[in-house]
């Protein structure tokens, strides 16, 4: 094959499963052609299907599910440093767990909030 055939193929690799379906319907629309006669009909079906249950999340939210009695204070100290709360506030937050202790967070830094509580003992959960 030619390096720009080789570099096409590549690139369409790359491609996630929605994507790759957007792919096949531009080229349907640029060329005047229909996929699915050629493939079946059920695979542009299956793949769109497919690409719609793959779309990665990217917004989470931190769950505090349980505090143990003996590390409240732990915790709170990390609660009150991932949210900016008060201590009154912060301390009400922690003591109605299971409670939402932040929203939209970005996958690393709501990992990163998880281990915070986890390694003052707390018990978290994403959603």
């Amino acid at each position: 094959m030619s390096d720009k055939i080789d570099q096409i193929v590549e690139d369409l690799k790359t491609l996630t499963l929605l994507e790759a379906s957007e792919l096949v319907s531009k080229i349907e629309e640029t060329f005047g052609v229909d996929a699915s006669a050629a493939a079946g009909g059920t695979m542009v079906m299956a793949a769109a299907a497919a690409a719609e249950e793959v779309e990665e999340k990217t917004e989470f939210n931190v769950m505090l599910d349980e505090v143990p009695a003996d590390k409240k204070i732990a915790i709170l100290k990390v609660v009150r440093s991932l949210t900016g709360l008060g201590l009154k506030e912060a301390k009400d937050l922690v003591e109605s767990a299971p409670k939402l202790v932040q929203e939209g967070l970005g996958k690393d830094a709501a990992e990163d909030a998880k281990t915070q509580i986890e390694a003052a003992g707390g018990k978290v959960s994403l959603t």
